[in-house]
């Protein structure tokens, strides 16, 4: 027979009425002359009851068991009012069976259904179809179903026009390694998948499009991290003849519906920093503002002490204050110190302002009245911690940043129920790589600097700020973009920079270098995680949590097997031998 209702959306307005229902068993609950049966499809669950003086039909019902795919036909009755679940959309009303049919019989599962999350992440995933008919799985799925249908629908009001880039690309020289295809028709040839549409959405401006969105499937070879994927959906956006507050405005709208999803009202503007304050105050370009503690620069107090330490050319000394924490034992004291030395510090200071003394792991060497003079400075009062890091202003900056959000954490300073948004803006160009002993893109080789830093390109290139942004969130960058280089002069100027040759940048990027050459707009654009904003709609810490098919953090799919080998045969045409 055909379904009439999704179980989840049988109401008190169905009362008396004969239904046809598909589904999941859920559970089964025996209780002698009745049995109850929960059934479960993507819209809810509803209460289905067999009683015995339908002999056959119990009969068959207790031979169900969980997981096992039904059919059923009842009659709609109200509950008794002490028997009202109102934790159900279905809580008011059962279904009195008249009908069964078993349409599929299940296996036992290998973990429970709705105790899903207590199984290894290893067994989910290998098991992901189970594991995604979980309630919290199963609306993690919904809800980013729903983002999507907001983000492209918010798109085309704004008059964005939906276009689809190559996935098979060209690999380039930077940014993260590239997944490379090869090619069997151009033996010895090859590929990559894209990293982003960067490119081709600039082209499209060239092109005369004016506002181009795409859900874009984007891949990065990356090393392992907890909470990244080899391959993630990106929401992807360029316009032309804007400035960058042309590109706030209109993400701002975005952001405010998407958060309507979940009933969170958002207030845009919102706050707006630059890197170079971000860095100050925060110690991290993607600074979490839903607590205080601020890094305080106690240089000139530092270096009044006397001590070495405190000296040097290119040292600054910061401190942030841990308010209330004098009671914090040593043990977690040389806890916070391994963190300062994992992020690349020589060490931490201390100083703990208690009552009637103050402590210290310079009180020795510099003495009471000194060291709480600097304490001061930080601005530590009695009960508090003084943290302090001496070394150069990003070292210093970064490491402090770092150890204020497990000092956040540890005190408990940290709102989880807000969401506090803002724009970090005027991001450094370039960065110096130690390793590779040249510059680097902050962002990439595409981000237009600053029209007042143009003449720094070749004579001071470490001073040139970018016209590059990034929208922030709870201390997790969501998304970034810049207004972009469309005159041909100023990108070659760009490559040079970044040692980056003219046969090498004709080689690489030639068919960019052509299009500018042939009238572009002023243009820039932005790219956002969808992933990633999904897990913040949906409360999860992880983006596993809102993909449907995830990796594992080794780039490995459980439920697949993949990455596997290929036959030789498929090799061969490839012209290709592996390696022992």
């Amino acid at each position: 027979m055909r379904r009439t209702h999704r179980c989840g959306e049988v109401t008190k307005k169905d009362l008396d009425k004969n239904v046809v229902l598909n589904g999941w068993v859920k559970r089964t609950r025996d209780l002698g002359g009745m049995l109850f049966l929960d059934l479960r499809d993507i819209s809810g669950v509803v209460q289905v009851f067999f009683d015995n003086e339908k002999t056959e039909l119990y009969e068959a019902a207790k031979k169900l068991r969980m997981e096992d795919v039904i059919e059923v036909t009842g009659q709609v009755r109200a509950r008794e009012e002490k028997n009202i679940n109102p934790n159900m959309s279905t809580g008011e009303i059962e279904v009195g069976a008249t009908g069964l049919t078993v349409l599929s019989k299940s296996e036992v599962p290998p973990f429970v259904i709705s105790d899903a999350e207590n199984a290894s992440e290893e067994l989910r995933f290998e098991y992901r179809y189970l594991d995604l008919r979980n309630e919290k799985a199963m609306n993690a799925m919904v809800l980013r179903s729903k983002a999507v249908m907001k983000v492209r629908n918010y798109f085309q009001r704004h008059n964005f026009i939906d276009i689809e880039t190559p996935i098979l690309n060209k690999s380039t020289p930077e940014g993260a390694r590239d997944y490379i295809v090869p090619s069997r028709i151009h033996k010895g040839k090859f590929y990559a998948l894209p990293q982003s549409p960067q490119i081709f959405k600039q082209i499209l401006m060239v092109a005369g499009f004016d506002r181009y969105i795409q859900m874009a499937r984007c891949f990065r070879d990356e090393d392992l991290r907890a909470d990244r994927q080899p391959e993630f959906t990106q929401i992807d956006a360029e316009m032309s003849f804007i400035e960058q507050e042309d590109i706030f405005e209109i993400i701002e709208g975005l952001m405010v519906e998407l958060w309507d999803l979940i009933d969170v009202k958002l207030s845009p503007p919102f706050p707006r920093l630059t890197w170079q304050e971000a860095m100050e105050r925060y110690g991290t370009d993607r600074p979490d503002t839903r607590f205080g503690i601020e890094l305080v620069d106690i240089t000139k107090a530092a270096q009044e002490t006397g001590l070495d330490m405190f000296k040097g050319e290119n040292n600054v000394t910061k401190a942030i204050v841990a308010p209330g924490a004098s009671e914090w034992s040593r043990k977690v004291i040389d806890e916070l110190t391994e963190e300062a030395k994992k992020m690349g510090a020589k060490g931490l200071l201390w100083i703990k302002m208690e009552e009637t003394e103050v402590k210290s792991s310079i009180l020795k060497t510099l003495g009471e009245e000194k060291t709480r003079t600097l304490a001061v400075a930080a601005g530590a009062k009695t009960g508090d911690v003084a943290l302090i890091v001496s070394d150069s202003f990003l070292k210093a900056s970064k490491v402090l940043g770092h150890l204020r959000l497990v000092t956040g954490e540890k005190l408990e300073l940290i709102d989880k129920n807000k969401f506090n948004f803002l724009w970090v803006y005027d991001f450094p160009l370039f960065e110096w790589s130690e390793e590779e002993q040249r510059y680097s893109a902050t962002h990439h080789a595409f981000t237009s600097p600053r029209e007042e830093d143009l003449d720094k390109l070749e004579t001071s290139p470490e001073s040139v700020l970018s016209q590059a942004y990034d929208l922030v969130c709870n201390g997790t960058e969501l998304g970034g973009g810049s207004i972009r280089i469309h005159r041909p002069d100023i990108q070659k100027k760009v490559f040079k920079a970044l040692g980056i040759s003219e046969e090498e940048a004709e080689e690489k990027f030639g068919f960019l270098l052509k299009a500018l050459k042939y009238g572009a707009p002023p243009h820039g654009g932005i790219a956002f995680g969808m992933d990633r904003i999904v897990a913040f709609l949906a409360w999860e810490d992880s983006i596993r949590a809102v993909i449907a098919f995830p990796k594992t953090t080794s780039a490995y799919c459980p439920l697949s097997d993949t990455p596997s080998e290929v036959g030789t045969k498929a090799l061969d045409e490839l012209n290709i031998t592996l390696k022992k």
